[in-house]
């Protein structure tokens, strides 16, 4: 299978998504618009779209970040749901999965980083791959907003923070405002590149400081999304 992803900062990484493909013998493709990549036009050279998260928001403006186009992506996204493709979007990839099926993002009630429990909807015991989780379980965080949902959208997840951590929005796209994907070396170079929004948030309730951010285990996290795209690539 040939994975697309689209990275919009070498600090939001795939993280264990890369490990997953390696290890199944996946073709990665990466567009890192960071450095200058153009978005393809067309969606026939690849099976599964990722689309990574950023400190952006799908409402920034070329002016204010010139290497990210929202209105790009945004129509790249939907030629690829269109196209019947796999599409993941992941913290703002999420929310730029909604934007493209036609709602708007929203601002989370909270702001949270750090590892915290998700817990599973009623929906998620009709979901194939879900269902097989957990009630609630640890995933990483680190984010501000959340997807929109049409009408036809399903919360899988939500955490005490945020009601909407997991959302699929069709059995091909889903989008996750979690991070199953974060490793110690992914967290490290988000808190390198972040020290900022650690300082500025440190009070808020869902946040957590660097060193507790390193001390954590994200292997039982990962193995969690090694089952989800094993699911998804396997159907």
């Amino acid at each position: 299978m040939k994975l697309q992803i689209l990275m919009h900062e070498s600090f939001e990484a795939p993280g264990a998504i890369v490990d997953w493909a390696e290890s199944r013998r996946h073709v990665v493709n990466y567009i890192r618009v960071y450095e200058g990549d153009e978005l393809p036009q067309e969606v026939d050279g690849f099976d599964y779209l990722i689309v990574m998260g950023g400190p952006q928001s799908p409402d920034t403006t070329v002016q204010e970040c010139p290497h990210f186009d929202a209105k790009a992506e945004i129509r790249l996204i939907k030629k690829s749901i269109d196209a019947g493709k796999l599409v993941l979007g992941v913290c703002l990839g999420a929310q730029l999965i909604g934007e493209a099926m036609g709602v708007r993002y929203e601002h989370s009630p909270n702001r949270e980083i750090g590892v915290f429990e998700v817990y599973l909807t009623e929906k998620a015991q009709d979901d194939p791959v879900f269902k097989q989780f957990p009630p609630s379980f640890e995933v990483g965080h680190w984010h501000g907003d959340m997807p929109g949902l049409t009408e036809d959208a399903e919360v899988l997840a939500y955490s005490r923070g945020c009601p909407r951590q997991i959302v699929k929005y069709s059995p091909k796209v889903y989008g996750f405002q979690c991070h199953f994907e974060f490793t110690p070396q992914t967290i490290d170079g988000m808190i390198r590149n972040s020290t900022h929004e650690l300082e500025e948030y440190g009070e808020l309730p869902y946040v957590e400081d660097s060193e507790t951010l390193r001390s954590h285990d994200f292997s039982e996290i990962n193995q969690k999304l090694f089952t989800f795209l094993d699911h998804m690539t396997t159907q």
